[in-house]
């Protein structure tokens, strides 16, 4: 089995891949600079399966230090096709609380001065890729389907609001990003999502809510702790999620 069938990108809380077997390590050098880490291949559920820890093995880079180029370049270099990316969030909508999963179908990017296009290199061919649905519909009813075969609860659709950070966002700044119809807030679903495109990947996106986000639930003040172990007993289910998807 040789064939790469899905690539993982893992976001907080997920830095290694549980159940991957037979693994090798890709130090992988990119025109982009060093990606986050080794990729880690392995067999997976009768899958060949990539994992690629976004954050680094120790959680050394924040969100806007990410080299997102180097990532899907890496990954796409190793023959990626279909990427998941998982990324923790917090939650607007009131039913996107603590523990939720999330397949989102829609983004607003309020990220800046990070490199967001393949393009920015000297001497590359200029893409207008059309992002108007910036999931890869096929690949999220893919994901949809794989929860409802492993009796996963999950939400079919919403809109992920993309912030620099790396700290959290004030009430205002929630408030607004509701007004915008943000359902979601995390730090590193852009520009990830627009380079996969870039690169013509199949992408979707595996929201894992830790928290309410500011002033949208009971909590005067957000607890790391919290949200880590929130974070956790969402992760320990996105294992047996991929198990079920479908083989390339």
């Amino acid at each position: 089995m040789s064939a790469l069938d899905l690539a993982v990108i893992g976001g907080s809380g997920l830095y290694s891949f549980p159940g991957l077997e037979n693994t090798a390590r890709h130090t992988l050098h990119t025109p982009y600079g060093p990606a986050s880490g080794d990729v880690v291949q392995g067999d997976f559920a009768g899958m060949r399966v990539a994992f690629l820890a976004r954050h680094g093995e120790g959680h050394n880079l924040p969100p806007h230090r990410v080299n997102y180029r180097a990532n899907l370049w890496a990954l796409h270099q190793l023959g990626a096709r279909r990427v998941i990316g998982v990324n923790a969030v917090g939650g607007i909508r009131h039913d996107m609380g603590p523990q939720a999963i999330v397949v989102p179908d829609q983004l607003i990017d309020y990220t800046h001065g990070r490199y967001t296009s393949y393009c920015d290199a000297e001497g590359a061919e200029v893409k207008h890729i059309d992002f108007s649905e910036p999931y890869t519909a096929s690949l999220r009813q893919q994901l949809l389907a794989a929860a409802h075969t492993a009796g996963i609860a999950v939400i079919d659709g919403g809109c992920y609001g993309a912030t620099q950070g790396p700290r959290l966002e004030t009430r205002a700044e929630i408030a607004r990003m509701k007004r915008d119809g943000c359902d979601l807030v995390g730090m590193t679903g852009m520009p990830e999502a627009a380079l996969a495109r870039e690169l013509s990947l199949d992408y979707a996106c595996l929201a894992l809510v830790a928290n309410f986000a500011a002033g949208c639930g009971d909590e005067a003040e957000i607890s790391i702790e919290e949200i880590f172990a929130h974070l956790a007993a969402a992760t320990a289910q996105v294992p047996r999620l991929l198990a079920a998807l479908p083989k390339s």
